[in-house]
């Protein structure tokens, strides 16, 4: 479906496409002023004229604008949006702000109902992840010159279909990682001195190491990153030392033994589902009995803190192949559950064949291919929720993405104890990540609330030359 929506003025354009594409997620959407006549004489199959309103706070008229688009597309569709006109990564910024400023749960409630149109089962998710965020980061300092670590390694064993992170197979690059190591290396002495000569914390509050898969390293390569780590900061003081170990076919006794021996707090062991025909399909090159096998390999190690990720809306996945995933899951026992709705990226392998599909069929659904269909919805979720509750676990932290199958959120469930820090404080932005490696994203946060991006290049042979 072609939908074009006609502005009379350039007000606001990222924010209404952002909105329409939520109602409208797989179709093409372009926004245009009455000036462009080539847009304007378009065949849309769907034109909307909108007039933004004149005067007024901005922010206030932001929000009454969405809110008008929301209603006529609501009405268009049949369907309401479980986070109404939210279309933000944090949505959990609001109600945290809120209960900073001292406001009641009823009014946080109202207000994200009010004014954004929020569910009353979104906004309790919401209000509820917020107020344990808040429970576990008022303890902390995060302020002044207080930063955590971020550090990239951005290889995998395969590269998944829907995945658009920055990573390289392994296999590509396994003579070129040793240089890759020595540069991460470079970069972090160099933050460090910078660090420490502005007046900065010796040691971090909390490190992670994700990819890409940081376990598709080999021990010996492994050993040399953490040894650097251990060398350059001061860890005394970390809440927590986070590694994705991530795929069940990247962990063996050896890693585990180096992650441990280096005081590695929590790992992850990420099945994404646990049915092997999807992940056959995904790229995945493990099953689900070597899932149970890493997974039991990483307690005997004695790791006490283990997250598991899935995914909700995976192709050819319908509500029995969750159910499976979750049983198994349960079984298994993990101390905390990362459910992520899939968001189907444009520059994923998925989103090709999604194209090359509707070239090939201009009537096929862009919902469904090769006979498999994308399925997410609130009582998958639920399912999910239920199961991570049964474990003992809550909501601790949540955020949202673009082109997320039923325009829902991944969240991250956790026992008591182990909630996972890093992940809260980087989601509130609350505290400064300094992020080394390939596609890494440093980011200043100044006491004033304003934030500052660097962005590392996600090409690594164009990170090697920059850091050379």
């Amino acid at each position: 479906m072609t939908i074009g929506i006609r502005l009379d003025r350039h007000d606001f354009l990222y924010d209404i496409h952002s909105l329409v594409k939520s109602f409208f997620p797989d179709d093409e959407v372009s926004i245009f002023t009455a000036d462009d006549a080539e847009k304007c004489s378009r065949p849309w199959e769907l034109l909307l004229d909108i007039r933004v309103p004149e005067g007024g706070e901005r922010t206030a008229v932001k929000n009454a604008l969405k809110r008008e688009i929301y209603d006529t597309l609501t009405a268009y569709t049949g369907t309401a949006l479980p986070w109404g006109t939210l279309s933000g990564i944090r949505p959990t910024k609001i109600p945290m702000k809120l209960l900073r400023e001292g406001h009641t749960e009823e009014s946080i409630l109202r207000y994200l109902g009010e004014t954004y149109l929020v569910s009353p089962e979104k906004a309790a998710l919401a209000l509820g992840v917020a107020e344990t965020e808040k429970r576990l980061t008022d303890p902390l300092e995060t302020g002044g010159q207080t930063y955590s670590l971020y550090v990239h390694v951005p290889f995998c064993p395969s590269i998944c279909l829907y995945c658009t992170f920055s990573s390289s197979p392994v296999s590509a690059w396994r003579m070129r990682i040793g240089g890759y190591i020595d540069t991460v290396i470079r970069e972090m002495l160099k933050r460090q001195e910078e660090i420490l000569a502005a007046g900065g914390a010796p040691g971090p509050t909390t490190v992670y190491i994700g990819g890409g898969t940081p376990t598709a390293l080999e021990p010996e390569e492994l050993d040399r990153l953490l040894t650097a780590i251990d060398s350059i900061w001061d860890l005394e003081a970390a809440r927590e030392y986070t590694v994705e170990a991530g795929r069940p076919d990247s962990i063996t006794p050896e890693k585990l033994a180096v992650l441990k021996r280096h005081g590695v707090t929590r790992i992850s062991v990420n099945p994404q589902t646990m049915n092997d025909r999807t992940l056959a399909y995904i790229g995945r090159c493990h099953t689900a009995e070597d899932t149970r096998r890493a997974f039991a390999m990483a307690r005997e190690a004695g790791f006490d803190n283990i997250n598991m990720d899935i995914i909700l809306g995976l192709p050819g996945e319908e509500e029995e192949d969750v159910r499976r995933t979750l049983d198994a899951i349960r079984g298994m026992n993990p101390d905390s559950l990362t459910v992520h709705s899939l968001a189907i990226k444009r520059a994923s392998r998925l989103m090709r064949k999604i194209r090359e599909d509707r070239e090939n069929d201009p009537h096929a659904d862009y919902g469904s291919f090769d006979g498999l269909v994308f399925e997410n919805s609130g009582r998958l979720m639920d399912l999910a929720s239920g199961a991570a509750e049964a474990m003992g676990m809550e909501p601790y932290y949540l955020y949202r993405q673009k082109n997320m199958r039923g325009n829902l959120e991944n969240t991250g469930f956790a026992r008591p104890g182990c909630a996972c820090l890093y992940n809260v404080l980087i989601m509130e932005e609350m505290q400064t990540i300094h992020a080394f490696g390939a596609g890494a994203t440093t980011k200043f946060v100044y006491p004033d609330g304003r934030i500052e991006r660097n962005v590392s290049p996600k090409d690594v042979t164009t990170y090697l030359a920059r850091h050379r």
